[in-house]
């Protein structure tokens, strides 16, 4: 999807490099995009003509397992940042797929499993060194800077270029977790079944459904669920889930925490093409869950994938006007994804995707997470920030009042 031709490409490997390829960038009035680590379906990482500061190569990491924090440079993937966790029984909030970064994930939010229990990313993030518009090497935090720092947690990579991030890390060992597949006839009643079973659920508890495609081609709807407290306790727990229904698979099982966070690398492997739409739910209705099961019926593609995700928990109990992440009052999230590999094929799929986000959007809160975001205009970036968009203009007027850092889902300096 994404084919844009930078003029220049700076590799860095320290924030000397990233000072020095932002005052070239500046000085010769180039357009300026920010990589660090991962991907992006906007393909905003990148630009036409300007220069990219790549910061993939950054990939630092300090543990203290006493005090329980993480100091990562922007550069990692959260597989490389797990890895690294793992080693003392500790975790934080991170992505679903091994290979995002954690630069780009934790700056919008950063929906993971560990949610519930233990909040978004940016809630778990300690502080940030960025290099600003003007170049200067800053901190921020909740006693530096803190008027960025709230910026930082959600407001994406408006303002600067966070070189690395201080993280709380919590004890997380094995987890009981995995799928349980049941075949698209039983589509309504499982989600129906969900929407019941996600309202109970505790906050050790993360449950997720989802309308895919399995490897023989047909058609699926599935749980996915990961528990995090003790073993026998999450056993009683997900008997409903195992019970329910006739399902074609049962995989739940213990595992490792990082085998969870790679659980759905097979689904999104390198060089297919991706088109997300999302949006918000404060439920999931009966006919909320009547249009996901047509328009899946009607995907044009053998790959297209539907997500919904369950916020709640730690995640809504934190104040929203905490951090520039402002959604926490939604119920959950839901992800359109039309993948496919031929290019000739895009017009059809991508109309896919909007026709199926525009018939939904009588359910949605008109809200949307910024991750999610393709290349869609000013008005979902303002529905990205919601009621805060004011104030992060504000801010943005304040550390980049010129708009060099605009390849992002851009705040406009107020």
């Amino acid at each position: 999807m994404i084919d844009k031709r930078p003029a220049v490409i700076a590799r860095c490997s320290g924030v000397a490099d990233v000072m020095a390829a932002l005052r070239f960038g500046v000085e010769h009035g180039l357009a300026v995009a920010v990589r660090g680590g991962g991907h992006n379906v906007a393909g905003k990482a990148v630009c036409d003509g300007g220069i990219v500061i790549d910061l993939s190569a950054m990939k630092g990491m300090r543990v203290d397992p006493v005090g329980r924090v993480a100091h990562a440079q922007a550069g990692l993937t959260w597989g490389e940042f797990d890895r690294e966790t793992q080693a003392f029984g500790l975790a934080t909030t991170g992505g679903a797929v091994s290979t995002t970064g954690i630069a780009g994930l934790t700056l919008g939010g950063g929906i993971g499993w560990l949610q519930r229990k233990h909040g978004l990313a940016c809630d778990n993030l300690l502080s940030a060194d960025v290099v600003t518009a003007d170049g200067n090497f800053v901190t921020a935090s909740a006693t530096e800077n803190v008027d960025l720092f709230w910026g930082l947690r959600g407001g994406g990579g408006n303002f600067g270029i966070v070189t690395s991030f201080e993280y709380t890390l919590h004890p997380v060992g094995q987890v009981i977790a995995g799928p349980v597949v049941h075949p698209f006839s039983a589509a309504r009643d499982v989600l129906r079944f969900y929407r019941e079973y996600s309202q109970g659920a505790p906050d050790d508890l993360f449950v997720e459904a989802g309308l895919a495609t399995l490897p023989d081609g047909q058609r699926a709807v599935m749980l996915f669920v990961v528990y995090f407290g003790p073993q026998e306790e999450g056993e009683e727990l997900l008997r409903p889930v195992r019970e329910f229904g006739s399902p074609l698979e049962d995989m739940i099982m213990p595992m490792s925490y990082c085998d969870v966070q790679q659980a759905y690398d097979g689904d999104f492997p390198f060089g297919l093409l991706n088109y997300w739409k999302s949006s918000n739910l404060n439920e999931l209705s009966d006919p909320a869950i009547d249009t996901l099961v047509a328009f899946m019926e009607a995907a044009p593609s053998a790959r297209p994938m539907v997500i919904i995700d369950q916020f709640g928990g730690a995640v809504a109990r934190v104040p929203n006007d905490a951090t520039a992440f402002g959604h926490r009052d939604a119920a959950y999230d839901l992800i359109i994804a039309a993948i496919w590999s031929e290019p000739h094929e895009q017009e059809r799929h991508i109309e896919w995707a909007r026709q199926f986000w525009e018939a939904m959007q009588p359910h949605t809160t008109g809200d949307v997470y910024v991750n999610y975001l393709s290349d869609e205009g000013e008005g979902r970036v303002r529905a990205a920030y919601g009621h805060h968009y004011e104030r992060l203009a504000a801010l943005k007027r304040k550390y980049d009042p010129d708009n060099v850092f605009q390849n992002n889902q851009n705040i406009k300096p107020q």
